[in-house]
């Protein structure tokens, strides 16, 4: 089975989305997402410029030796655009395999593990109150595990405390400037979760992201004080470079650890997970350079019992989604689906299998990954260049976003 094209179809609906759909002399067709969220056309150039031309003509089910060449074949190995670009091929591949099998991907990867998967969604809110109202709403409609987030006193609106859906800019289109205190931080956060379990108890799972912005010391402390709400884990508590910091916080605090969202191939994450200091590995199939790696990077965390957790946020596609999804029903050592409910225009473009349920996702049973794009549509949405917001702290010093 040859592949005769490939489309690199950049499209907007509500967000920027990076797709590779790949056509073979079968007639069968399969997309995977190439998107780097803020760098979008990046990607785009390396795939048209570099791994287009050397992918016609290839045999489209020989899926690990092209991933091979892709990565090894490089020499300037790894990277985010090098490894998103890598694994919107490499999933679309897998799109093809599954449908030529007449299956849908969790059954060609050696089938289910489990009937559903946990998932856990998104609550925040300005103030402790609203947050912890925000929390129940969900718990209200079924979901069993919500990340919490709320607004620090004394700054403006940061990551996770307002109600943004789609990257954030100024007035220039040039990256929105947060403001950062990890003081304040600090004495605030235990509050919140003080407040949901009294008010909420203890029936539901509850997680944090710090996103990066801790050193070890602080990140131990903060553990430690969150010790009594039993969170299910407290994630991205330190910048992804520092990795031996992670020895530090596990011999503070006995709350569980999560990071992984950022990282680009299993060699980022060797040491967390053989060395046990995290109990959940956060990678997602678009950053990770695909599904073949996905694989191997779930079966060395079950080894060192770290369970899955694939980054799941609106800034990747329902085709990474989906791709995700038949790894963690099919991986033994799943942990919880992050989900952020789409757009409706998003999922319009990208009409999908997969479903959700009281608080659990099946990615469902069409042949493939189960997620198509609808071309006509995507065209309607073009891209408008956007950014990720940039982070400072009080004084101005340029901190961890």
């Amino acid at each position: 089975m040859k592949i005769t094209d490939v489309k690199i179809i950049v499209t907007a609906p509500g967000r920027n989305f990076v797709t590779v759909k790949i056509f073979t002399d079968q007639g069968l067709t399969g997309i995977g997402d190439a998107t780097l969220n803020g760098r979008e056309k990046a990607v785009v150039a390396y795939l048209e410029d570099h791994l287009v031309p050397i992918l016609i003509g290839r045999d489209a089910s020989r899926i690990e030796d092209i991933w091979q060449y892709f990565y090894k074949g490089a020499y300037w190995r790894r990277g985010p655009v090098t490894m998103a670009a890598i694994g919107g091929i490499d999933t679309a591949l897998w799109d093809i395999k599954a449908k030529a099998a007449g299956m849908p991907l969790y059954q060609l990867l050696g089938g289910a593990s489990r009937e559903k998967m946990l998932c856990y969604v998104h609550a925040q809110g300005g103030e402790i109150a609203e947050a912890v109202d925000n929390v129940a709403k969900w718990m209200d409609k079924g979901y069993r595990a919500v990340r919490a987030q709320v607004g620090i006193p004394g700054l403006p609106a940061v990551y996770g405390t307002d109600n943004s859906t789609t990257n954030t800019a100024d007035r220039n289109n040039l990256p929105q400037e947060e403001t950062w205190s990890t003081a304040k931080y600090m004495r605030h956060v235990p509050m919140l979760f003080e407040a949901l379990r009294d008010q909420l108890g203890f029936d539901v799972e509850l997680l944090h992201d710090v996103h990066h912005r801790l050193t070890p010391i602080e990140a131990a402390r903060l553990g430690k004080d969150l010790e009594p709400y039993r969170l299910f884990w407290l994630e991205d508590a330190v910048a992804a470079e520092h990795q031996e910091g992670f020895r530090l916080i596990r011999n503070h605090t006995t709350t569980p650890l999560a990071v992984g969202e950022v990282f680009n191939t299993i060699w980022d994450a060797r040491l967390l997970i053989e060395e046990q200091l995290i109990d959940y590995i956060r990678m997602t199939t678009v950053h990770a350079g695909g599904v073949t790696p996905m694989r191997r990077i779930m079966d060395l965390a079950g080894i060192h019992n770290v369970r899955t957790a694939c980054h799941g946020a609106m800034d990747m596609s329902p085709a990474c989604f989906a791709a995700n999804l038949h790894l963690g029903l099919w991986a033994p050592n799943f942990g919880i689906q992050e989900y952020s409910p789409y757009l409706p225009e998003t999922l319009a473009v990208f009409p999908g299998a997969w479903t959700v349920a009281d608080g659990h996702l099946h990615p469902g049973d069409a042949p493939g990954h189960g997620v198509d794009i609808d071309e006509t549509l995507a065209a309607k949405y073009p891209y408008e260049r956007s950014y990720l917001p940039v982070n400072r702290l009080e004084d101005g010093t340029l901190w961890h976003w």
